[in-house]
């Protein structure tokens, strides 16, 4: 019998679609995209950041809201 783990410990990252961009795409009055929340250079970056990145990116659009379709 294996010790119990602790929680979240070795779990595997939530399942994600490839890009947060929702094609709303708009950083007219910021560096903050209105539809996927991204900023700019997180959008121009977005494939060569590492999963880790991307889960944080992720995790702190979802908590704000995004993504958005209908901005």
């Amino acid at each position: 019998m294996s010790a119990p783990r602790a929680e979240g410990a070795g779990e595997a990252p939530p399942q994600r679609p490839d890009t947060p961009c929702v094609a709303v795409c708009s950083t007219t009055f910021d560096e903050v995209c209105r539809g996927c929340g991204r900023t700019v250079a997180e959008v121009a970056h977005w494939v060569s950041m590492s999963a880790e990145d991307k889960e944080r990116v992720w995790v702190r659009i979802l908590s704000e809201g995004y993504p958005r379709r209908n901005t």
